[in-house]
């Protein structure tokens, strides 16, 4: 398949920040998804968290889990745009490399042991991590990945961080947070992937645990106009095979609408390339209906399913490991790895081990360092 004009090119790749001679069989993109498969980080997501804990079922999405299915949605979607596959795998697969053990309770309490030091976000760990902490090649730290991929990965920064990068990367991937433009179309559609994924596979892991159920759902439009449809087609349908089955078609029915209105938005603005998606408002977007019926699935996750006093109380829990955690290894850094430990940024060295922690590595640490078993 030709790409589109307005795709990221390979070969005009704006490049890596240490030069390498092209590979003989891989292009730029396909070069840096390889690299993110084979890093340690990304083995690393298979034990992490995404809304329930490591240990409590083996059924429940993990970062890794969820980090494929972004891939698989990107790629779907950036075949019927003509935009390119393999930088939209490699963001995907990359995205979530930054984020700490036990999801978004383990970032928030991190943030909070970093006031005053810089604070935590997953975002920006993520670019940390394939910038700097891995440490797999012999030239240099690092992930070496090219600069469009590197600016898919960090989708959210605040404006301090952004000054910060800008000053050590003139002109590179945090700009665009100070001069408020886009990234390329590919980057845009990981971030709308992530999205769906999330919302598709909460109701899942939602319903599987019991915290939320399919009559609950009734009341989500996005749910219930799939629910019902599916019913009308297979009356006999019961059990998990109606989740299922919902859940497909609400997936099938938002992949299409993204690709037409994406599609309406590029023919309307015509970009001769991707410089000019850049330049232009986000393009890569759902319809106004959709857009409002996705907000509706996530208000009701987030009062049903995130704040589920049995969510919220295991939250409390980890947030807990974390922070003694972090008070454990800053008054000990002989506890952590060498590497770690003889670090002269102490406080960040700190986050960074934590960070890279499993769940269930970090509850044997924690259980280590102060005798107790932090999550029942």
């Amino acid at each position: 398949m030709s790409l589109a004009a307005y795709a990221c090119q390979p070969a005009r790749s704006r490049g890596r920040r240490h030069a390498e001679p092209p590979a003989p069989t891989r292009d730029v993109f396909q070069r840096d998804r390889d690299r993110i498969v084979h890093s340690t980080a990304f083995r690393r997501l298979v034990y992490k968290t995404q809304v329930f804990l490591n240990h409590e079922g083996d059924l429940f999405r993990t970062r890794l889990t969820h980090s494929l299915e972004v891939a698989q949605l990107g790629r779907s979607i950036a075949r019927a745009l003509r935009i390119n596959e393999d930088l939209v795998e490699a963001i995907a697969l990359a995205h979530d490399l930054g984020h700490t053990p036990f999801g978004h309770a383990g970032q928030d309490a991190l943030n909070a042991c970093m006031a005053g030091h810089g604070g935590f976000e997953h975002n920006l760990q993520s670019l940390r991590v394939v910038d700097a902490l891995e440490h797999r090649y012999p030239q240099y730290d690092g992930l070496n990945l090219s600069f469009e991929t590197r600016e898919g990965i960090l989708k959210h920064c605040s404006r301090a961080n952004a000054e910060r990068i800008e000053a050590g990367e003139p002109g590179g991937v945090a700009r665009r947070f100070l001069d408020r433009t886009q990234p390329g179309l590919e980057a845009q559609l990981c971030n709308l992937a992530d999205a769906i994924a999330y919302n598709a596979h909460d109701i899942d892991d939602g319903v599987r645990s019991g915290l939320i159920s399919v009559e609950q759902l009734g009341d989500v439009e996005l749910f219930e106009r799939y629910r019902r449809e599916a019913l009308a087609e297979y009356p006999q349908l019961h059990g998990r095979r109606v989740l299922y089955e919902t859940i497909r078609r609400m997936l099938s029915a938002q992949v299409y609408d993204v690709i037409d209105a994406t599609r309406a938005a590029l023919e309307a603005l015509a970009p001769a390339d991707a410089d000019a998606v850049r330049q232009a408002p986000p393009v890569v977007a759902f319809s106004e209906g959709m857009q409002a019926q996705s907000e509706d699935l996530k208000r009701f996750l987030f009062r049903n399913l995130y704040r589920h006093p049995q969510v919220t109380q295991t939250t409390d829990q980890a947030q807990q490991v974390v922070r003694e955690l972090f008070d454990a290894y800053l008054a000990r850094s002989a506890e952590m790895p060498d590497s770690y430990a003889e670090r002269d940024d102490r406080h960040r060295a700190v986050a960074d081990y934590i960070a890279g922690m499993t769940d269930r590595f970090a509850m044997r640490e924690h259980e280590r360092l102060t005798g107790r078993r932090g999550i029942a």
